[in-house]
């Protein structure tokens, strides 16, 4: 027997070993809702089992389609033109080692897949297919969630997945992102747990980096920059824009969801239960759309140029787990002057969102950063002063704050 095929047979024996292993654990953990505990599981992995186990029936056999029709999301999608440029490589890749290449937009839905039949096949039978819905909530610990949490590359390897249909797979995640590091969606090659490779990873980085090479990048001064964490300033193609209270928080709010507005919509938020017409609101639309040149449509209200936002950029932190950028970018309530009850939602919501990622985290000095933009915070004080250390000199600090609070 030659050296590799001795090789070969230890490698084989060893994933056997190793999805043996992750069988038993998922057995013993999943089926009852149980805290995993175990040396085997990953901490990323078992974390993800105790979100999902209560919102995903790990008998479920295939992923939820999408609501709507997926083709028109990906006609528009920014990762249409580079991947369409790489498809060929991608189809080789995926045919000559087995894989299923897929593409997803931010939300975890599949936009685009390529493979071989036999692979696309059995892909299909669990919805790994365009349309399927893969984050967290819909289809449990996978890598498609996993990298779309954490904003990194993740790898799942069969009983890893919280969904038993799955534990027949492999998959490798990688998220693309666009020149501002903003996310777009996720690269996936997954395949047959038995066709395990450690340089799957590898690939799937080098493909994400050939993809956002060859993304279209918005350079310095390009488009819409609009910071709305405060009293709120926006510049189009780096000159300041002078708009009114109004006009600025409706560039917040279309900002803030980019899939935009109806005009009922967009009253109720804007003016709430004020008797405000619709003619009142498509002429403060038409005067926002020429001073931003043209780049509000008009049917549905939406932003057709490029935009950076610091409030989006604190939600996209949050939603990759990134707690760190969130809290450093998180300077001031959104708008704090406002009071549209749209801007007021929102306000409230980065206020919470931000808040519970501060206590949730185990970081002293995120506590005492945003401990030191909200003096009042009782609790916020009470966890730095629990995570520092006895002899670590910020706890003072978190004392005092705690003191100055509770007098108050």
């Amino acid at each position: 027997m030659s050296d590799d095929e001795v090789t070969k047979m230890a490698e084989g024996s060893a994933l056997h070993q190793r999805r043996a292993a992750l069988e038993r654990e998922w057995s013993r953990w999943v089926p009852v809702r149980a805290r995993p505990e175990s040396l085997a599981l990953r901490s990323e992995v078992a974390e993800s089992w105790v979100r999902s186990v209560s919102l995903v029936d790990p008998a479920r056999n295939s992923a939820p389609a999408a609501d709507d029709e997926v083709r028109p999301r990906w006609i528009d999608s920014p990762l249409r033109a580079p991947v369409t440029a790489l498809a060929d490589e991608l189809r080789s890749i995926a045919d000559d080692a087995g894989f299923v290449a897929a593409v997803t937009d931010e939300s975890g839905t599949i936009l685009w897949t390529c493979g071989g039949r036999v692979m696309r096949r059995k892909a299909e039978q669990v919805n790994f297919a365009p349309g399927g819905r893969w984050d967290e909530p819909d289809m449990g610990t996978n890598a498609l969630s996993l990298a779309l949490r954490t904003g990194r590359p993740a790898s799942v390897f069969s009983a890893e997945h919280l969904v038993a249909a799955l534990h027949g797979w492999v998959c490798y995640c990688a998220p693309i992102r666009d020149a501002h590091g903003r996310p777009l969606g996720v690269l996936d090659l997954s395949t047959t747990w038995d066709r395990s490779h450690p340089l799957a990873m590898s690939t799937v980085r080098t493909l994400v980096t050939a993809i956002e090479s060859r993304l279209p990048a918005t350079a310095p001064g390009e488009g819409i920059e609009l910071a709305c964490l405060g009293p709120g300033r926006a510049t189009l193609e780096g000159a300041r824009l002078r708009l009114s209270p109004k006009h600025l928080e409706m560039l917040t709010l279309l900002a803030l969801e980019p899939a935009g507005f109806s005009p009922d919509a967009l009253r109720e938020a804007l003016y709430g239960d004020q008797s405000v017409t619709t003619t009142t609101l498509r002429a403060e639309a038409s005067h926002l759309r020429r001073t931003l040149r043209g780049a509000l449509s008009s049917r549905r209200y939406t932003l057709t140029a490029p935009i950076i936002c610091d409030a989006t950029v604190v939600l996209d932190a949050l939603k990759a787990g990134d707690t760190a950028t969130a809290v450093h970018r998180y300077t001031a309530a959104l708008l704090p002057a406002s009071e549209a009850p749209g801007i007021a939602r929102w306000r409230d919501h980065l206020e919470v969102a931000v808040r519970e990622a501060v206590l949730s985290s185990t970081r002293p000095d995120l506590a005492l950063l945003h401990g030191e933009r909200h003096p009042f915070d009782l609790e916020v004080h009470e966890h730095a002063y629990r995570l520092l250390s006895p002899g670590d000199g910020r706890r003072g600090i978190a004392a005092a704050r705690l003191r100055a609070a509770l007098s108050d």
